[in-house]
């Protein structure tokens, strides 16, 4: 789509793969957009895209009415915002921060805005890149809800869903990271049983379709081990604890005798005798949650 010189301006600091997929997406939906990296030369595929190239942040900042910032961590935006030229451009602006880190860190940045007259909403993206400008996206906010509402035709841009979490700055960074602790213990857990399954002689290949399969039991089993977690019931009529921790006691096993390092399963069976030893045996696996989360 033309970039229209009536639509609002937008810029984007941080031009990782992330940072200029956002750049792009929004370039395609016609928006006047302004980029910026601290690595120069990233700009210049979007630059020929339409973009805007800035020579600093500060510049960068002054050419939008929404700055979204998409880097490697809060340190990094830090490193950006906290600085007294890009700060004073930044007054009276939105910053959408779509950078992944702590919910207290997202909090601190939120109190930072507010002390120099920043708009400020924080945010994370939930799926790949390559999602970006798709209806495969997912978009997660946090902050005013007016504020987010505002603004929501232009980041409406980005493509997918965008769910306001409420208006504790910190709850979109608190979904963020429970949602990567799954995401990597699960990819943890994928490349240990390759180790294992090819310990064995079975290849990656051969095992893929099969753990596609275990994957497919997940989604209704979150969904159900989320209300006993609710509830306080934790349930374990179809597989008590006392039984689970059998079978993570033969991946151990398995695991050691091959050389590998079961150092992660054994913590998860820690953890589920910790439950039986607390009296919980005949209870489902979900009761981990609340042993674990005991201050």
């Amino acid at each position: 789509m033309p970039i229209s010189p009536t639509r609002p301006a937008v810029t984007v600091l941080g031009l990782g793969p992330m940072g200029r997929a956002l750049a792009g997406a929004f370039l395609k939906a016609g928006l006047r957009t302004t980029v910026w990296n601290r690595t120069p030369g990233r700009d210049r595929e979007l630059i020929g895209q339409g973009a805007a190239g800035a020579a600093s942040a500060e510049e960068a900042v002054a050419a939008g009415d929404l700055v979204v910032v998409c880097v490697v961590n809060y340190a990094a935006v830090d490193a950006v915002l906290r600085r007294d030229p890009v700060a004073r451009a930044l007054k009276g602006r939105t910053v959408v921060n779509l950078t992944a880190d702590t919910p207290d860190r997202a909090r601190d940045t939120a109190d930072w805005a507010a002390s120099h007259g920043i708009r400020y909403l924080d945010g994370a993206v939930m799926t790949p890149a390559p999602s970006i400008g798709t209806p495969e996206a997912v978009f997660l906010h946090s902050g005013q809800r007016d504020l987010f509402e505002e603004h929501r035709e232009v980041l409406e841009a980005l493509g997918g869903t965008h769910t306001h979490l409420g208006e504790e700055v910190g709850r979109a960074a608190t979904y963020d990271i429970a949602l990567l602790d799954i995401f990597w213990t699960a990819m943890a857990g994928f490349a240990h049983a390759v180790a294992l399954a090819r310990a064995e002689g079975v290849t990656a290949g051969e095992l893929a379709p099969f753990a596609q399969g275990i994957g497919a039991i997940l989604p209704p089993l979150f969904a159900t081990f989320a209300e006993d977690a609710d509830n306080g019931t934790y349930s374990g009529q179809i597989n008590p604890i006392t039984s689970a921790v059998s079978s993570m006691a033969h991946v151990v096993e398995v695991s050691e005798a091959h050389g590998i390092d079961a150092g992660v399963m054994r913590a998860v069976e820690g953890m589920a005798r910790r439950v039986i030893g607390l009296g919980h045996g005949t209870d489902g696996f979900i009761r981990v949650a609340e042993v674990i989360g005991r201050h």
